[in-house]
């Protein structure tokens, strides 16, 4: 399965936030923010922390997509 962030993309649009903002307001990596825009894993911790920093719950952030078979 892919891992999608739309939720969390939507976010940071919806805040007028860009990715650097919540780096520097969460301590993430840039390196971390990249590996989220390409459908990556990150850690339970980094989600927990965007998980406060909006209060929201982790399926606002993330989601699973299926993988279609061919």
């Amino acid at each position: 399965m892919k891992i999608s962030y739309n939720g969390l993309w939507k976010k940071l649009i919806d805040n007028d936030m860009q990715k650097k903002d919540l780096t520097e307001a969460l301590g993430i990596s840039s390196a971390t923010i990249a590996k989220m825009g390409k459908g990556e894993a990150v850690s339970l911790d980094v989600l927990e922390r965007i998980c406060i920093y909006f209060n929201c719950d982790i399926g606002d952030v993330m989601s699973f997509e299926k993988r279609s078979v061919d």
